[in-house]
Parts: C-alpha cells; sequence; structure tokens
C-alpha cells in the first residue's frame, strides 16, 4: 500500500499540471461552443460556417498543400544527405536545413513580409538581375506567401526525423541495390522511403497540427480575405467578445487536426496487426 501511494504521489503532480492546464481548458472550450446565454445550442456553428465556410476550405487547403510539399522536401533533404555522393554537398546541406528550426513563427511572417512584398528583397533582387521590370513584379502576401512560411519553418523539423530514420537503415541493403544497379531515386523511393514512411507520417502530422495553430503568420501576411481559421479566432474575440463562435471555430480545428491523427493511427495498428 506504502509503494501504490508513493507512486501515486510521484505521478499526482503531472496528472494535476495535465487537468489543470490541457484538460478543464479543452472541456471548457467545447462546452462553450455548445452554449449560449447558457442554453445548449448548435447556433455557434451555424454562425461559424454561415460567415467563416471559405476560410475553413482555406484552412484546410493550406496546410494541407504546405504538408505535402514539406513531406517531399523533406525526402529529397534526407535522402541526399544519405545517399550523396558529394561531401562537400552534404556538409553544407547538413549545415544550412536546420537554421529555420530555431526561428519563431513571428519573426519568419517578418522575415517574409519583408522578403515577398511588392517592393521586397525578392523583386529587387529579379530587378537587379534583369529578370524583372518594376512593373512586372508581384506581391506574394497571400496565400502563396503563407504556404512559403509554413514549408520554410517547418521542412527542417520533419527533415531532421526523417534523415536521422534513414541513417539507421542498414547501409549493406542500399550497397546491395547499388551493386545491381539501381538509381540513387529508385533506392529513395523503393528502399529508404518504405522504411522511414511510419516516421515521414509522425513529423508530417505534427506539423500539421502546428501549421494550424499559428496565429501570427496568417496575420502579417495574408490580411486579406480568406484567411486561416486562428486570424478568424482572435477577430471574434477581440472586435465583438464572442467567444461563442470563436469556441465552435476552435473545436472545428481541432476536428480537422483529430482526422490527421486518426488516419496515422489507422494505419499503425494495421502495421502493428502484420
Amino acid at each position: 500500500m506504502s509503494q501504490r501511494l508513493l507512486a501515486l504521489a510521484l505521478v499526482l503532480p503531472a496528472l494535476l499540471t495535465i487537468l489543470l492546464f490541457f484538460v478543464a481548458p479543452l472541456g471548457a472550450s467545447v462546452t462553450g461552443a455548445f452554449s449560449l446565454d447558457g442554453d445548449f445550442t448548435l447556433s455557434n456553428f451555424g454562425k461559424s460556417f454561415e460567415l467563416y465556410s471559405s476560410d475553413i476550405l482555406f484552412t484546410l487547403c493550406i496546410a494541407g498543400l504546405s504538408t505535402g510539399v514539406i513531406g517531399a522536401l523533406a525526402v529529397s533533404i534526407g535522402g541526399y544527405l544519405t545517399l550523396g555522393e558529394n561531401p562537400l554537398a552534404v556538409a553544407v546541406l547538413r549545415w544550412l536545413y536546420r537554421w529555420p528550426l530555431f526561428i519563431p513563427f513571428i519573426v519568419v511572417g517578418q522575415i517574409l513580409r519583408t522578403f515577398l512584398a511588392r517592393n521586397g528583397l525578392m523583386n529587387n533582387i529579379l530587378i537587379a538581375g534583369g529578370l524583372l521590370t518594376p512593373l512586372q513584379t508581384t506581391s506574394f502576401l497571400d496565400w502563396r506567401g503563407i504556404v512559403i512560411a509554413f514549408v520554410w519553418k517547418q521542412t527542417p523539423f520533419v527533415a531532421l526525423l526523417v534523415a536521422g530514420a534513414m541513417a539507421s537503415v542498414d547501409r549493406g541493403t542500399l550497397e546491395a541495390a547499388r551493386n545491381l544497379g539501381a538509381s540513387r531515386l529508385r533506392i529513395l523511393l523503393e528502399i529508404l522511403l518504405p522504411q522511414v514512411y511510419t516516421t515521414l507520417a509522425v513529423g508530417l502530422i505534427l506539423s500539421f497540427v502546428t501549421m494550424m495553430s499559428v496565429l501570427s503568420v496568417p496575420l502579417m501576411i495574408n490580411a486579406q480575405s480568406p484567411t486561416m481559421l486562428t486570424a478568424d479566432i482572435a477577430f471574434r474575440i477581440n472586435a465583438y467578445g464572442d467567444y461563442g463562435v470563436a469556441n465552435a471555430l476552435g473545436l472545428i480545428s481541432l476536428l480537422m487536426t483529430a482526422g490527421a491523427a486518426a488516419i496515422y493511427l489507422r494505419h499503425a495498428a494495421r502495421e502493428r496487426a502484420r
């Protein structure tokens, strides 16, 4: 009995922290989404879909597109770090690709707002190089800027996981494939990728959830409509004090991320069953 009480005492602080700072706010948000003036109602969701249906679709498309691009780039980076034959290029890539990991999202938004604006650094470089004229420049401070920001920030995180998983793959298998005449692309797609798919899926799901929760990037890069749900939630609270609709939008975002997690969990369960 004393050992059980001691074990409970050791676990209790962590359990109380989770209940107090995670479960309780989540429960309050969920119940608030179905409440209006103290009554149970679905009107908050009706208002959310009426006002922000395009933003819901926009958010899902932006997060999905960014996740796909992040996955492709992460596999490419990890593949080159594992299969690359130029030691200098591998060393430079290994040194460079991790930098965005240490930059906060709000700084990413400010950097890319300066870089992607119509009179920003990117267009000025193209004008100076004679590739564009001032009248041909265009601003990327729209959905494209959000995708670029998310991809630039999250690719190093997924690439770090994927590269580590690829590095642990048996080198003898790779050398045997090379001796049989397989190209590096075929080795990457048919040997490496199937063995690191689970790690890649975990990284992409975590990135998807992270992108769904970012507020600074949509506010700083895409101030027009449609925008992402995080900006809508902040607007409903700051402009109207409408916590009911804000909670409903938050629950919709939660269902989106839960859907992505469910897909991964189902795949993981199938793999374990095998």
